[in-house]
């Protein structure tokens, strides 16, 4: 997984952690990026500091390996860090790791398509790019290649290009956000003094967790109970609920539904929503467009689609009866 770490924090914590128990890897190496060629240089904190804090944050998984190779090989671009990393450690089997807002400004990467013919790509969900990256450019130039299913879990093994889009449980979490937050909470006439070990310290006590975790006001078992009234009142269609008891670290419980249209997509959301105020934090992805619409209330995600769209997906066969079980990660 590569990136400007600018500055590290829980979210890279939280999708490698969600990489190792996902495709059963051994690591999870940090490149460290010298510079972003997409990204200003004002604003970046130093490269040695970007270093030393992604090694504080990666302590708290021993599985995690933080390196500037990217700086002792001189590469500016992934296509070119994945040709030498293949070329010197010809024994390992690597995937890429991004983000879901990466894969949708993949095409703007120097020779993208380069990196999908290199290695396997996981791709995990971010806030609000699932519907947007997978109707972009990328995902549309390799749909063939895209894996779904209990075999995604053997993508390290598989001969690119093969990828896969893990729909995992979102993190707000953000460098720019965090550079944001820290930098408001300065006094004004201070705000020029912010250091990237000003930033660090600020969210120590967060790094080890997979996530800020939404208030337990409800059980899952009643959590549920409650959206699924909800969406029986509101007249949704074959609602489904999966159990992921053993199959996944993501939630307790699935729910997924269907409306008739992309109004009543929306008008379910919305009434959902409401049927969850005062209880759990809710993050919702995909609302304004009302094909797709994801529902994250902590112990239970919810999924509302179009029909044409839920068939195309097929949520049910990728996390029923015959997905694979898996382990939690370790902390």
């Amino acid at each position: 997984m590569g990136g400007s770490f600018n500055p590290a924090h829980g979210g890279h914590l939280h999708i490698s952690r969600l990489a190792l128990t996902a495709l059963d890897i051994d690591e999870v190496w940090w490149l460290v990026s010298p510079q972003n060629p997409l990204k200003p240089v004002a604003g970046m904190a130093p490269f040695p500091d970007r270093v030393r804090l992604a090694a504080l944050v990666a302590a708290a998984d021993r599985r995690i390996r933080v390196t500037d190779i990217e700086a002792e090989l001189g590469t500016t671009y992934t296509a070119d860090t994945l040709r030498f990393l293949l070329r010197r450690f010809p024994g390992l089997r690597f995937v890429w790791l991004m983000g879901g807002d990466n894969l949708g400004q993949l095409p703007y990467w120097q020779r993208w398509q380069q990196i999908f013919r290199s290695v396997p790509v996981a791709v995990f969900d971010r806030p609000a790019t699932a519907l947007k990256a997978l109707a972009g450019k990328a995902a549309q130039r390799f749909a063939r290649a895209r894996i779904r299913g209990r075999s995604a879990r053997r993508l390290a093994d598989m001969t690119p290009p093969a990828w896969a889009f893990f729909h995992t449980r979102l993190d707000p979490r953000s460098a720019t956000r965090i550079r944001a937050e820290r930098l408001l909470r300065k006094p004004k006439e201070t705000r020029q003094n912010v250091t990237p070990e000003t930033i660090a310290l600020g969210q120590t006590a967060s790094i080890t967790s997979l996530r800020p975790r939404p208030r337990r006001d409800l059980e899952p078992a009643e959590l549920l109970h409650r959206i699924l009234d909800s969406l029986e009142d509101g007249k949704a269609e074959d609602i489904v609920t999966l159990d992921l008891a053993g199959k996944s670290t993501i939630a307790d419980y699935m729910v997924v539904a269907s409306g008739r249209s992309s109004r009543q997509v929306t008008s379910l959301t919305e009434h959902l929503e409401a049927a969850l105020a005062g209880g759990p934090r809710v993050a919702v992805e995909g609302k304004a467009q009302g094909d797709w619409v994801l529902v994250d209330a902590g112990d239970v995600i919810v999924h509302i689609f179009r029909p044409d769209i839920r068939a195309y997906y097929n949520l049910e066969k990728m996390w029923g009866d015959d997905a694979p079980r898996i382990e939690a990660a370790q902390p």
